[in-house]
């Protein structure tokens, strides 16, 4: 190849390597199996991403002391709050989509009927340990178990995590008649690894918890937050993510 040939793919190479992004990502745990499908599909187009999963109280943390990603992925309220701090953009902001309220199991351990209200409050007040956290999900179930009564009968035989990370290996390690709670998500990331998805919340007390992408402000911010976004909205990942259980 000649030097001017050699010029041209150079230029070439350096012409791809420029227009390639390199994004870090902030989300929260929920939508983790719908996030990485997309991530997936944004690096096949030759991006770069890095990704960290948190809580919402923990993304609200890590943002306020001057932490977080180009893109922070959490729940509205949470999404708003960083904005009028000045962290990110909500008007720009993308929709990932809502995630449901799961019950969960050991594969070994019998499995509850939740059908119904009833049925749900029958099964947890006979449960030896009810498992959930301490995030978004753990305290719309807490204020629906003091609406339903049962939450001082279920006080002494409850246990929280920080997050749904930690519910699902406490029951995947446990032993005996425990149910645990969580995202439909997360629940059904963990089937291969022992748990069994038992079935949603019953419709009168179902919980969705929605959750929006928005690029960071200030030192996060990266020009390249839009290609994500861009694809965040297209056909091929909203597909991605209702596979991933994202509604």
């Amino acid at each position: 190849m000649n030097i001017a040939g050699i010029a041209l793919v150079a230029a070439m190479l350096m012409g791809t390597s420029v227009q390639a992004a390199e994004l870090s990502i902030l989300s929260a745990g929920a939508p983790e199996p719908g996030v990485a499908a997309v991530i997936e599909l944004f690096k096949a187009k030759g991006n770069t991403v890095t990704v960290r999963y948190a809580t919402a109280p923990a993304i609200r943390k890590i943002v306020s002391e001057g932490g977080g990603a180009n893109i922070v992925i959490a729940p509205p309220p949470v999404i708003k709050e960083i904005s009028e701090a000045g962290k990110a953009d909500a008007k720009t902001q993308v929709l990932v989509g809502k995630v449901g309220i799961g019950v969960t199991v050991r594969q070994d351990a019998p499995v509850p009927d939740v059908s119904t209200v009833d049925k749900m409050k029958t099964a947890l007040l006979g449960a030896e340990t009810v498992v959930y956290n301490q995030a978004s999900t753990g305290n719309y179930l807490q204020e629906l178990f003091v609406k339903q009564g049962i939450a001082d009968q279920l006080a002494p035989k409850t246990k929280r995590y920080p997050d749904g990370e930690a519910v699902m290996e406490h029951i995947i390690k446990g032993s005996g008649n425990e149910i645990g709670l969580g995202a439909m998500t997360e629940i059904k990331m963990h089937t291969t690894k022992g748990l069994r998805f038992v079935a949603p919340l019953p419709a009168d007390v179902q919980n969705y918890t929605s959750y929006v992408a928005a690029p960071m402000t200030g030192a996060n911010h990266s020009p390249d937050s839009a290609k994500f976004l861009e694809l965040l909205a297209a056909p091929e990942a909203r597909k991605a993510l209702l596979a991933a259980g994202i509604e």
